[in-house]
């Protein structure tokens, strides 16, 4: 069962990004490697009641300290507008079937966590400001939903048709498998398909938190 003390990190010149590395979704930023580590810890326990009944073995470190970091990247662009952009290279392993099943729960989970912010927030105005954002509500779910469509274009997946979220899980377990992609998206960069997994897994959690945290009372 993996555990969640391998991460990666990903620096910019203003923004770095630490992230699990077996945990799709378990990853913050902030100024500093050091903040970010610490960043990272302070999600864990939201990250697990993310995950919700779906645990996967995950248990919330206590501290720092037992984090390793295993790879370091250097980001770009993405990295400094605030949002991971590069792929460790753990994320070019293969996937076997056991594996696949536990990223796509994991996806899963996200997108449960994203849906029940989502009704919790029914009916609010979320705060703005510094500390808030300036989208509200239908606007994020419209936002995370557009992203997931040009991330499942990057495995080489046609537009979905119906369903989404499951042409999502359709096209990363056709890619898990080793299937050719249908088709090159125009940046002609295709993503491997723990990497998809991990960056749309980091979007929906971002965006249920950020509706779970400006849907309260400011502090």
């Amino acid at each position: 069962m993996p555990v969640p003390d391998d991460v990666f990190i990903e620096r910019g010149a203003k923004r770095v990004f630490a992230g699990a590395i077996e945990w799709p979704g378990w990853c913050r930023s902030d100024r500093t490697e050091e903040a970010a580590l610490e960043a990272l810890v302070a999600y864990g326990p939201r990250y697990a009641k993310a995950l919700g009944r779906r645990r996967l073995g995950f248990v919330a470190p206590a501290d720092p300290g037992s984090l390793r970091v295993v790879e370091r990247r250097a980001g770009n662009a993405t990295t400094d507008f605030g949002a991971p952009g590069i792929a460790p290279e753990a994320d070019d392993r293969p996937i076997d079937p056991r594996e696949a099943k536990r990223l796509a729960a994991i996806m899963e989970a996200g997108w449960a966590a994203l849906d029940r912010a989502t009704a919790a927030a029914e009916g609010h105005v979320l705060r703005t400001g510094p500390r808030g954002g300036g989208r509200q509500l239908a606007k994020i779910v419209a936002h995370v939903a557009d992203a997931e469509g040009a991330y499942r274009s990057k495995l080489g997946a046609r537009p979905a048709e119906g369903d989404a979220r499951a042409a999502s899980l359709a096209a990363f377990a056709s890619r898990a498998r080793g299937d050719p992609p249908e088709r090159t998206p125009r940046s002609g960069v295709l993503w491997s398909p723990r990497y998809f997994m991990r960056r749309a897994a980091w979007h929906v959690l971002d965006h249920a938190w950020e509706i779970e945290d400006r849907s309260r009372p400011a502090s």
